[in-house]
């Protein structure tokens, strides 16, 4: 089991970004396919066909969203912390920390985080 950490910069309200990981219409727009989701703690989400899916932990909007991934049999839940810092009058940094991710998934989890992910995100807001 490995742990990711990963940091970026967005253009955008912070507002804007918690809407894009939150708001299932939303997530389609920048994903390009339909998701489930919800900013009540203890609903199951899923996104990407359910290639992604889990359960919400803990919601405190407009800051920090932590979901419980889904890998199969794994007896240790991992756990993926989103983090919205605002930066400036129009920017924010985004905080994502990844932890006990599988060995044989961390490499697509990583490049899923960076570019399609937040990567879609940033590309999405910054248009």
């Amino acid at each position: 089991m490995k742990d990711f950490k990963f940091y970026t910069e967005i253009d955008a309200l912070p507002t804007d970004v918690w809407t894009c990981l939150t708001n299932p219409v939303t997530i389609e727009l920048w994903s390009g396919y339909k998701a489930e989701m919800s900013t009540n703690e203890g609903d199951e989400f899923s996104m990407w066909e359910g290639d992604i899916c889990g359960k919400i932990i803990s919601v405190t909007e407009p800051k920090e969203l932590i979901q419980q991934w889904y890998f199969g049999d794994y007896e240790e839940e991992s756990i993926a912390i989103i983090r919205i810092h605002p930066f400036k009058s129009d920017k924010c940094k985004v905080e994502v920390r990844h932890s006990n991710i599988p060995d044989e998934d961390y490499d697509n989890i990583v490049e899923g985080w960076r570019e399609y992910y937040i990567g879609a995100i940033v590309d999405f807001l910054e248009e």
